[in-house]
């Protein structure tokens, strides 16, 4: 299997803290955010290739980091400089798959969340359900809901429909961007974008996928901590140190 890693966009709102560096290369704990990430993943056995797509104005700083890091991992430019000119999650990961030299399942992480729960049931429930598979998590706040992919799912944990950001949510279960895509599912990328799917949240993609292949949703075991702003990353930085 492959993990793919979504590290190009510009985490405009942690300015002046990512005005030059990376997001998911904060410091949290005493080592980057992608340690913890990838630390797990690789601590399974179950991932063999690594690649992260980066933007052009960050990719050496993701290069510098892989030379020091114990698994093979591969850094992507998609040559985009700017806010303004990002490619969008969904073309990121179009861009990396048309790159990959071997075609296989795919693991896709967002580069700047934390999870105080390891993502190797995940792994192991996408193979026995044998489809594409994302996970999912109750949220009280209907607020949140309108600003998420929100799942509607049966009683197998099948997804229906997924909505992004919608108006008014049909469910509390969210979407984090943590996805397993199957080889098959992962050649669909460019179909989706023929056929208008958006292309900036990685979400848009399972959204569009859901109308066309079996999808699963597992309930995540513990709690995903999503970095977006100056105040959320000193919350998770005081929540790691306890």
């Amino acid at each position: 299997m492959t993990c793919i890693v979504l590290a190009a966009g510009y985490a405009t709102r942690l300015y002046p803290l990512t005005e030059n560096f990376p997001k998911p290369l904060l410091d949290v704990g005493g080592k980057p955010i992608l340690d913890w990430l990838l630390g797990d993943v690789a601590a399974t056995g179950l991932v063999d290739e690594y690649y992260i797509i980066s933007n052009h104005k960050y990719a050496h700083h993701f290069t510098q980091w892989a030379q020091a890091v114990p698994y093979p991992i591969t850094v992507l430019d998609n040559g985009t400089i700017s806010n303004e000119t990002r490619l969008g999650a969904v073309k990121d990961l179009q861009f990396t798959w048309e790159r990959l030299e071997v075609k296989d399942d795919l693991l896709v992480l967002a580069g700047d969340n934390l999870l105080d729960f390891s993502l190797e049931a995940f792994i192991r429930y996408a193979r026995e359900k044998k489809t594409s598979c994302v996970m999912r998590y109750y949220e009280h706040d209907i607020e949140r809901c309108k600003k998420s992919g929100v799942l509607t799912i049966d009683d197998s944990e099948r997804i229906l429909d997924m909505q992004e950001k919608p108006q008014a949510p049909a469910s509390h279960w969210l979407a984090p961007p943590f996805y397993f895509l199957t080889q098959a599912d992962a050649r669909r990328i460019g179909q989706a974008i023929a056929d208008g799917c958006a292309t900036d949240a990685p979400g848009s993609f399972i959204a569009w996928l859901c109308k066309n292949a079996p999808l699963h949703a597992m309930q995540m075991p513990g709690r995903r901590y999503d970095i977006g702003d100056l105040k959320s990353y000193e919350e998770v930085k005081r929540k790691w140190c306890i």
